[in-house]
């Protein structure tokens, strides 16, 4: 004898997702929203989702990078002498004086800019040297992607702090754009390596091959079909080159050999370091610079985690979601599935079914 599992009419006797004791309210709510939160566009895939921590890290930034373009029209010069040396913060110097009297406040809004302004020019050349010789060495191929991968395999392999203090020790007069340069020279092979795989990826995928039967010129496969599609790890390799950028200037600075034009977060560590700032307790002297070297680099951690979720697909929360939404209409089938057998297996249904 063999148990039914119809009903009369044909129709699967299963109760609905909603009805299963087994699933949550949460969950039955969020089991009648499939996809979960919707990202169709494919200019909305190209952006971050915003976060706790992309927002976090954009207003970290977006304070610093404002501090740095404003405050230094309406402080003193930086460099101005006066006879209150090694003063605490006070209605008057609000970050306190140097051990010549020199406004801390004023040097920190200098300082923020020069910063700003390295980390920046690092991270434009550094991008411009990593692409040039990472994506168009994999798209052209051949004797140029051979050279190309050599030359970044020997950068690679010449460690970067020596080789940056070995060039800024023979520059008699080291300014900024000069120590950028330094910084961009010793940062760009890493990433071009990064570039050339995934250039070499997207290189043999079906769209870029039909643009090449199709006839289309090389730059534009280059810079339409294929460049586009490096965008978000383009964006994500320039955040870490500033983020390097900064720390570098500041090893370098706090060696005696960083800028000398120009104030940075660097060069008021290593003035506060041959003041004996740590040693006499002046607090206001070093703590700021080295709390806005954290701060600006978490902020663009921060903002460097969101963008990894467009280059890592395993990261997106659009993918967490679906997975989340796999495991609920899993659940949800085993209960529909448990409850069907138990009705089927009950006295009643069993007698019906003898009967019948």
């Amino acid at each position: 004898m063999t148990t039914p599992t119809t009903a009369r009419d044909g129709a699967t006797a299963v109760p609905s997702a909603a009805q299963s004791p087994q699933l949550t309210e949460a969950e039955k709510k969020e089991l009648q929203v499939p996809g979960g939160r919707s990202g169709s566009s494919k200019a909305g895939s190209m952006l971050p989702p915003m976060t706790p921590k992309l927002a976090v890290g954009l207003t970290i930034v977006v304070t610093i990078a404002l501090f740095a373009l404003f405050v230094p029209f309406f402080v003193d010069d930086p460099n101005k002498v006066s006879d209150v040396g090694l003063t605490a913060p006070s209605a008057e110097h609000w970050l306190g004086t140097t051990q010549t009297g020199q406004d801390v406040f004023s040097q920190l809004a200098y300082a923020c800019r020069g910063s700003l302004f390295i980390g920046l020019t690092v991270g434009v050349l550094a991008v411009a040297l990593s692409s040039f010789f990472g994506i168009l060495g994999a798209y052209m191929g051949g004797a140029v992607d051979e050279a190309f991968s050599l030359l970044s395999n020997v950068m690679l392999v010449i460690p970067g702090l020596p080789l940056m203090i070995v060039i800024a020790s023979y520059m008699p007069s080291k300014s900024s754009v000069l120590v950028a340069g330094v910084l961009a020279l010793t940062s760009w092979a890493g990433p071009a390596r990064v570039l050339r795989g995934y250039t070499m990826s997207v290189r043999s995928r079906d769209y870029v091959l039909a643009a090449r039967v199709a006839g289309e010129k090389p730059w534009r496969i280059l810079f339409v079909e294929i460049f586009p599609n490096l965008i978000p790890l383009l964006a994500s390799q320039a955040m870490s080159a500033v983020i390097a950028a900064i720390l570098g200037e500041a090893g370098l600075s706090y060696l005696g050999l960083g800028a000398t034009d120009s104030y940075t977060w660097g060069t008021m560590l290593y003035y506060a370091q041959n003041g004996m700032a740590l040693i006499l307790g002046a607090w206001w002297w070093f703590i700021p610079p080295g709390l806005c070297i954290a701060l600006f680099g978490a902020a663009l951690a921060l903002i460097n985690f969101s963008v990894d979720e467009i280059v890592n697909p395993k990261l997106k929360a659009a993918t967490r979601s679906q997975i989340k939404q796999w495991k609920l209409e899993e659940k949800a089938g085993k209960a529909r599935s448990d409850a069907a057998f138990t009705q089927s297996a009950s006295p009643a249904h069993t007698k019906e079914a003898m009967a019948s």
